[in-house]
């Protein structure tokens, strides 16, 4: 019994020293937070939905559904996912629903997309088949390029802890 207690407590020993060499490198990772960091790909998979305000720096591609706010740098509606709220990135590819405003310098509305709402841009291409309903209005700012970065400078501050944030 006595042996049983003893290994209990070295097991409990070194998990707890596991546990606080990994929040150490947690926190030394995100001291460096400002560094240039490369963007990377993130994506909601067709089983997923959120509600919510969703934010980050590189890509995003929705096979799901969402409902809310969305910033990104790239963003990809793919065929058969839904979009409801305002989307705001420098390249938006919508080829599934979008129900909302859209901010973007760049939009391209594959064949099989949808947009029920305006969209702002600095370049609109439309294929063949897609469907449009709202107004389009070509803007030299379509979107602020300092806005996803003070949205991701809150972030860092912590402030809009609702949030989902990709790709911290």
């Amino acid at each position: 019994m006595m042996l049983a207690k003893a290994n209990a407590d070295a097991d409990e020993s070194h998990t707890d020293r596991v546990v606080a060499s990994a929040q150490e490198e947690i926190r030394r990772l995100s001291r460096g937070r400002d560094a240039p960091q490369p963007d990377s790909t993130s994506s909601i998979s067709s089983g997923l939905s959120i509600v919510g305000k969703i934010i980050g720096r590189g890509a995003l591609t929705i096979f799901g559904h969402v409902e809310g706010e969305l910033r990104a740098s790239s963003v990809v509606i793919a065929e058969g996912a839904q979009m409801e709220g305002d989307v705001v990135a420098e390249e938006l590819t919508i080829n599934g629903h979008v129900k909302g405003t859209v901010h973007a310098n760049r939009v391209r509305l594959g064949g099989t997309g949808v947009v029920e709402g305006d969209i702002l841009h600095q370049t609109l291409a439309i294929e063949e088949n897609a469907r449009f309903e709202g107004n389009s209005r070509r803007s030299e700012n379509a979107i602020d390029s300092t806005s996803l970065t003070r949205t991701n400078q809150a972030r860092a501050n912590g402030r809009g802890t609702e949030q989902h944030n990709l790709n911290s």
